[in-house]
């Protein structure tokens, strides 16, 4: 049949579910600013950026001497990335204090959480870290010609990082 003489379909109609709006399902991504950093259950001062959330498990090839020249790969040792830590310095010393203990040679080690929330500011992710210390501590650059904010970074090691 030529494309003008096949019959004309009827549009189906909606059942009443089908009828919601085009939005109804949709799950918009969460964004990067609204976050709250816990130490040990309290929540710490703001902080403008948190960067190294992140979970590694290292790749073994494993290959036996009477298999095919593909090696198998196996799973090796999990690791969670050092996590970052910046803020606007103030008369806060909370962190540098942190840092101290292990100057002094008596680290230490704190859980935390990275809380997530959602534009009502309601929690909606939760990302765990054990056993943190502070690696490093640095300000960053002073400049006379330049009027930003001075930065204060702290770099955690963690030992196991968790999504709740």
């Amino acid at each position: 049949m030529p494309p003008s003489s096949q019959p004309k379909r009827k549009p189906r109609k909606l059942k009443k579910e089908e009828k919601m709006t085009p939005t109804a399902g949709r799950h918009d991504p969460y964004r990067n600013f609204n976050f709250i950093v816990e130490i040990d259950g309290i929540a710490s001062s703001g902080f403008l950026m948190v960067d190294g959330l992140e979970s590694i498990t290292e790749v073994v090839d494993y290959r036996e001497g009477n298999e095919k020249a593909t090696p198998r790969k196996l799973t090796g040792i999990s690791k969670a990335s050092n996590i970052t830590l910046k803020r606007g310095v103030t008369d806060n010393r909370d962190l540098w204090e942190w840092r101290k203990t292990v100057l002094d040679g008596t680290p230490q080690r704190r859980n935390g959480s990275v809380v997530i929330l959602n534009e009502s500011r309601e929690q909606v992710l939760r990302v765990n870290f054990q056993n943190a210390w502070p690696c490093r501590w640095k300000i960053g650059g002073l400049d006379a010609l330049d009027s930003q904010v001075l930065i204060e970074e702290i770099e955690l090691v963690v030992e196991d990082i968790r999504l709740d």
